[in-house]
């Protein structure tokens, strides 16, 4: 017995192709109109109680609020900062795991030799999230009482005193470099895993100095019992604390730091979701408990213009051919 075919079209064949492409295509925006559909984690590259984790934390809950489930904090601490970015980038890329993280996102490629990601490639962009100050900290019996006897002292006791940082390639590392680079001294640096550790070894009298960020340091400051400030490292004076003298106008011309935050998505990521994310954001930094914080550690913010992907690219594309600049002339390598 002879099988006998039915030919089937070209039109047939091509009208089943757009059926199931239809198809996938509803199940995509029913998938983007359903999420999130579970916890959201934020990944922080440092540890628990450091400037990005306080600032992480306080978005969290409204981002949360928002997205209609509960956004996690997580630490992923380690290489300098880089072990949180690589992990984000290999996430698979269903919003369901971001990245928050401090202008090391720009520095890392000048500092790292084999670095396992790419800023400028691996991610997608939320939006900018904040711009922090930096202050210069000692412990609280240091010898020096003002900036200029710092200097006077640091240079004559170079290798005797110690210099506190939150890791390799974290920004008080970078700061700290700045300062010994234009006081044309070499001091002995102590790498901590984070900024928390860093500053309670500071106050417990284990080290010398810290350069750091507001958001840890303000608090210590304004008690005015466990440590010593001696300059703002950005060109204005800080509005909740104008009496400290930026390092600028006590002769570091031209000293400049501010940390500056970003947040991020694997590559890949749908453009629904985020949108969903991007909207988060923004209600997290208009959030008035948010805010109110903030502005009591001394920090500002970032414009809605800002809070944006593209505001973010192009920040991020920014930092990252100066710091290429800063770092190379230092010579500073974090291998």
């Amino acid at each position: 017995m002879t099988a006998r075919f039915t030919p089937i079209s070209r039109r047939t064949i091509a009208g089943s192709i757009a059926a199931i492409c239809a198809a996938l295509t509803l199940g995509g925006n029913a998938l983007a109109n359903t999420w999130p559909e579970k916890t959201v984690t934020l990944v922080v590259p440092y540890s628990a109680g450091g400037p990005t984790d306080v600032v992480a934390r306080l978005l969290a809950v409204p981002m949360g609020q928002s997205l209609g489930q509960t956004v996690i904090v997580e630490n992923t601490v380690g290489a300098g900062g880089t072990l949180a970015p690589a992990r984000i980038a290999r996430s698979k890329p269903d919003g369901y795991t971001i990245l928050i993280h401090h202008m090391g996102m720009a520095t890392a490629p000048a500092l790292y030799k084999k670095l396992p990601y790419d800023p400028l490639k691996d991610f997608e962009y939320i939006g900018q999230v904040l711009d922090v100050p930096m202050t210069l900290l000692s412990r609280k019996d240091f010898p020096a009482n003002n900036f200029q006897e710092l200097q006077d002292y640091v240079k004559k006791n170079q290798d005797k005193v110690s210099l506190a940082n939150a890791g390799i390639g974290a920004v008080s590392q970078l700061c700290g470099m700045l300062f010994m680079h234009q006081l044309g001294v070499k001091l002995t640096t102590v790498p901590y895993k984070g900024a928390g550790p860093a500053m309670n070894d500071l106050m417990g009298g284990q080290v010398d100095l810290l350069c750091d960020q507001t958001t840890q340091t303000a608090p210590v400051i304004q008690d005015g019992k466990r440590v010593k400030v001696f300059g703002v490292t950005t060109p204005q004076r800080l509005s909740s604390m104008p009496n400290i003298p930026t390092l600028d106008e006590q002769g570091l011309k031209g000293f400049d730091v501010k940390v500056w935050h970003g947040m991020y998505a694997p590559k890949g990521t749908p453009k629904d979701v985020m949108a969903k994310l991007n909207t988060a954001l923004n209600v997290a930094i208009k959030d008035e408990a948010v805010k109110k914080r903030i502005a009591e550690l001394s920090s500002d913010l970032v414009s809605p213009d800002k809070a944006t992907p593209e505001g973010l690219r192009k920040h991020l594309a920014a930092e990252v051919a100066r710091w290429d600049k800063v770092i190379k002339a230092a010579g500073v390598s974090a291998e």
